[in-house]
C-alpha cells in the first residue's frame, strides 16, 4: 500500500502524502483504522519516529484521529474529493512543477482563482 524511496525526499513527507492521497481519493474511508506506528515503521523499514511525525502532521491536517486504546483512524471529518477534482489537482501540480513553481506559489495561484 505505502512505500518510501530514498529519492522521494523526506520519508515522513512521503508517508504523509501517500496516506493523504489514499484518504482524498476515497481508498481509505472515514473511521478506517491505520497500522500502528511501530507496525507501519517495520513494514516500511523506517524509524517509528518517522511514522509518528507523519501521523501527527495528518492529525494536524484533520485527516487522522488517534485515541489511546483504539489506535489511529481516518477522521470522520475527512472527506474524499471527486475524481475530477483530484485529476485537476494533479494537472495543476504537474504544470506548476514544469514551470518551476514552488508548492507555495502554486497554492497562491489556486487561492487567487478561488
Amino acid at each position: 500500500m505505502l512505500s518510501v524511496t530514498p529519492e522521494g525526499g523526506s520519508p515522513a513527507r512521503q508517508i504523509h502524502d501517500q496516506i493523504s492521497g489514499l484518504i482524498t481519493t476515497g481508498r481509505l474511508g472515514r473511521g478506517e483504522r491505520l497500522p500502528s506506528v511501530r507496525q507501519l515503521a517495520a513494514d516500511l523499514a523506517v524509524a517509528p519516529g518517522t511514522v509518528a511525525k507523519a501521523y501527527r502532521s495528518l492529525e494536524a491536517d484533520g485527516l487522522l484521529v488517534t485515541r489511546v486504546g483504539s489506535g489511529t483512524r481516518v477522521s470522520d471529518e475527512a472527506a474524499p474529493v471527486s475524481s475530477a477534482v483530484a485529476q485537476a489537482a494533479r494537472h495543476l501540480a504537474t504544470a506548476a512543477r514544469d514551470e518551476g513553481l514552488s508548492l507555495e506559489d502554486a497554492l497562491r495561484v489556486l487561492r487567487s482563482t478561488w
